[in-house]
């Protein structure tokens, strides 16, 4: 279980986040949602400890991370930024392999390899794990980069708008992808989206931010036309088709 406790972070004297108070269960995806600006991407730096936070703690398992080294820290948070290095060069295989870099002490083991390969399997990549990273689509990039961060074994995924940039097909792919993995590996599994319909879609749990707070939280049912409102400042409809919600512009 990750959990956070007072959290507050920023950058130098600008505060980002306020007392922040969160509790995410393995075994589940959670959807973070809110406006640009609203700390979103502050937070799971914060969890990853790329950000020292101003005030606060976090848990994993009852823990505090500052007790655990870098390397500790590796092999239970994975966190893919919006914008990550994808060594363009590098073969599909040995870029999923660098996430076992926690793992390995002189070279990748046995099963180090057989990590690689499942995950590989996991994202439909087989046939293009002896090809460069700069041959792939912008799509099956996306799904390397996953796939080199699930292959560091975390007990929590943290992604930053992971499928932002990506044709409707490829997002699905995608999420349908982490939330068969986040069940049949026990993750927790934390992601930020801006399109409300497709963290419906895919995500377990809602949070919702605003102003660097947590303005509200839970399942698909606290997502109402006036929550829309007071988080994004706009009007909508939300319309249910075959027991889901679809989130609608009310123009």
């Amino acid at each position: 279980m990750l959990k956070i406790e007072n959290l507050t972070a920023g950058y130098d004297d600008r505060e980002v986040l306020k007392e922040v108070n969160l509790k995410f269960n393995s075994g589940f995806v959670y959807a973070i949602l809110g406006p640009n600006g609203s700390g979103k991407s502050t937070l799971l730096r914060t969890i990853d400890r790329i950000l020292k936070p101003k005030k606060g703690k976090v848990y994993i398992d009852g823990e505090d991370i500052r007790k655990f080294s870098a390397k500790e820290i590796a092999k239970k948070i994975a966190y893919l930024p919006q914008s990550s290095n994808s060594t363009p060069y590098s073969l599909v295989f040995d870029a999923i392999l660098l996430g076992r870099k926690p793992h390995i002490s002189f070279e990748p083991s046995e099963r180090d390899l057989e990590v690689v390969e499942r995950i590989i399997e996991d994202f439909g990549l087989k046939d293009f794990a002896f090809r460069k990273i700069n041959e792939l689509s912008g799509g099956e990039v996306q799904k390397v980069l996953i796939a080199r961060a699930l292959a560091q074994e975390p007990q929590v995924l943290l992604l930053d708008e992971p499928v932002n940039h990506l044709d409707p097909k490829n997002q699905i792919e995608i999420l349908k992808i982490l939330k068969k993995l986040t069940g049949n590996l026990n993750l927790t599994t934390v992601i930020v989206l801006h399109d409300i319909n497709l963290a419906i879609q895919f995500a377990d749990y809602f949070i919702f931010m605003k102003n660097g707070e947590i303005y509200q939280t839970g399942d698909c049912k606290i997502i109402e036309p006036s929550l829309i409102k007071d988080v994004y400042d706009i009007d909508v409809k939300i319309i249910e088709l075959d027991r889901r919600k679809f989130v609608i512009s009310d123009f």
